[in-house]
């Protein structure tokens, strides 16, 4: 599992002119699966994220987690996290995970976070979606569920 993580001050999806998810302070984050991912790994980035220290406390410093600044998340599947562009010029996604299983563990992802006492919107599986943000700092943070 691949989580980029981008600080914001806000941050919204839009798909067909309508915006169907929108936050404030917080992150947008781009989410997606590859073959073997497991509950096991949403638990580990679940934690990760909600613990994270990357927002300022008053002295400019990064030591609050997305808890201590009352935080959303916007989250956004996408599969192309999983891109291997080693080869010629077009990337392969066959490390992403299928959409059938891969949209149960995104809706799995973000249930847990909500679980977790995290506010989050979301875009739509699988839609052509226009993603907005105000990137804080700015602060992007790559995640992996794996070593």
């Amino acid at each position: 599992m691949r989580v980029i993580l981008q600080r914001v001050t806000s941050a919204s999806v839009v798909i067909d002119d309508a915006c169907v998810g929108q936050v404030g302070l917080g992150y947008l984050a781009l989410v997606g699966f590859t073959h073997d991912d497991t509950e096991a790994d949403i638990d580990y980035m679940v934690e990760k994220v909600k613990h994270l220290r990357v927002f300022s406390d008053d002295e400019g410093n990064m030591n609050r987690s997305l808890c201590d600044v009352h935080g959303s998340i916007l989250s956004v599947s996408q599969f192309t996290l999983y891109a291997d562009a080693r080869k010629g010029r077009r990337p392969s996604f066959i490390q992403a995970m299928k959409p059938e299983q891969a949209t149960q563990m995104y809706d799995l992802w973000n249930e847990k976070l909500r679980q977790a006492g995290i506010e989050v919107q979301t875009g739509i599986f699988g839609a052509d979606m226009k993603v907005t943000l105000t990137n804080d700092g700015p602060v992007t943070i790559c995640l992996e569920s794996r070593k």
